[in-house]
């Protein structure tokens, strides 16, 4: 697979507590530079990076983040103002205590509700797949499809543990039709984007794509 179909599937990502304006300034640099499909940020540097970027990059950031126990008004609030300040796509958390507490009903209304503060801007819906069991999985394939949200998401990054080949390949399986898999979370390089792709992942969120493909550059790619 060509390296610039991968990059254009990635969320080029940075969402750690200590990043600085200096370090998102460089990723949407990099974003830019390697056409990826977003840059992934967080919610604070939404603004200046879009004002940065122009409509030369689309701007992610991630609600309810990392945790996703806020209430439905802090989220549907934080997708507002995100949006407000430019941002093109939305990554919620859901309320995986009210998942395994069987409250779908509840999840399912929560991504409604932040799908319409969304408009027209993508939403992508992360379950935590860590953190549930298989029936869990398939009944938040089973949820966001109801909610009508745009994409689910396997991880945050910030949990035990990111994608895995077998929940993504049970997540474009068990979706309802129009509902795209962004695998995001220990994806190591390039083979590593690749395999999830073959898999039916349209999506990945990620650092190290871009990262691997500057390697290639300086060694003499």
């Amino acid at each position: 697979m060509e390296i610039s179909k991968i990059l254009a599937k990635c969320d080029h990502t940075l969402l750690t507590q200590t990043a600085t304006w200096d370090d998102i300034k460089k990723i949407c640099d990099d974003g830019m530079k390697y056409k990826t499909a977003s840059v992934c940020i967080p919610p604070y540097f939404v603004k200046e990076a879009k004002e940065y970027v122009g409509d030369k990059l689309a701007i992610c950031t991630v609600i309810g983040f990392p945790n996703g126990y806020n209430t439905t008004a802090v989220k549907v609030f934080e997708t507002k103002d995100a949006i407000a300040c430019g941002a093109d796509e939305i990554d919620m958390v859901i309320n995986i205590g009210a998942l395994k507490a069987g409250m779908d009903d509840f999840v399912v209304d929560e991504i409604k509700q932040i799908k319409a503060a969304c408009g027209n801007k993508i939403l992508k819906v992360i379950i935590e797949t860590c953190l549930l069991n298989e029936d869990e999985k398939l009944r938040m394939c089973k949820n966001v499809t109801a909610a009508g949200a745009d994409y689910i998401k396997t991880s945050t990054g910030f949990s035990t543990a990111g994608a895995t080949r077998e929940d993504v390949d049970l997540m474009v399986k068990n979706v309802g039709e129009g509902i795209l898999v962004k695998a995001a979370g220990g994806i190591s390089g390039i083979q590593d984007a690749e395999d999830f792709i073959n898999l039916g992942a349209d999506r990945l969120g990620t650092s190290r794509v871009v990262k691997a493909v500057q390697g290639l550059e300086g060694s003499g790619y």
